[in-house]
């Protein structure tokens, strides 16, 4: 089978695989990116999405503005195609040498230093974090105290050790976010989510 045609089984079996569901006309083609990336169905029923975070999402994507993630995997993996066309790219400071610097003196991780070096730039950007709760709980600290809002946040660390705490936090505030309950995410989901979000902005009517 060509590339193309492979794709188009893959979602056919995922449309005809889901069970029954209310999402909208824009939450659907997110979660079977999800699906599609992960050929995991648990996610119909984990990912939760804020009032309005499809909404500002294609707004901040469409005005192109800035997006940071927790970790490269997530820049390399963002369609470069999709994402340049708005004028914008992925941005990860995980390997700066201050943050290395700093996450060796600090004993932190470097990806929750790299969001705190960031800082007031994370104002009205995007937020990519799939694989560090402690970068996303940083992200949730600097909102609520220092009052730096992202426009919008993909929030799916995974994991064991504090990965549901950092959704729930994040869940628990009134930013605009898609995130996944539970255990389950990564930056393979993180990447899927966005690049979803990329297709649904270059649609005229979206």
């Amino acid at each position: 089978m060509k590339p193309d045609e492979i794709e188009k089984t893959s979602f056919t079996i995922i449309r005809n695989e889901m069970s029954p569901h209310s999402f909208s006309a824009q939450e659907l083609p997110i979660i079977q990116r999800v699906i599609h990336a992960t050929a995991d169905f648990d996610y119909q029923r984990l990912m939760r999405f804020s009032p309005a975070a499809i909404h500002n999402a294609l707004f901040a994507i469409r005005s192109g503005t800035s997006v940071f993630s927790d970790v490269q995997m997530i820049a390399a993996g963002v369609s470069n195609r999709l994402i340049s066309a708005f004028g914008t790219q992925v941005e990860c400071f995980v390997n700066d040498p201050k943050v290395v610097k700093a996450a060796i003196s600090e004993r932190k991780t470097r990806s929750e230093l790299a969001m705190r070096a960031i800082g007031k730039r994370l104002a009205g950007s995007i937020v990519l974090i799939g694989n560090a709760p402690t970068a996303l709980f940083e992200v949730v600290r600097l909102y609520q105290q220092e009052g730096i809002r992202p426009a919008f946040i993909v929030g799916v660390p995974v994991g064991f050790v504090n990965a549901v705490e950092s959704k729930a936090a994040l869940m628990e505030t009134n930013l605009d976010y898609i995130s996944v309950e539970g255990r389950k995410g990564g930056s393979t989901v993180a990447v899927a989510i966005m690049n979803a979000l990329l297709r649904l902005a270059s649609e005229a009517d979206a």
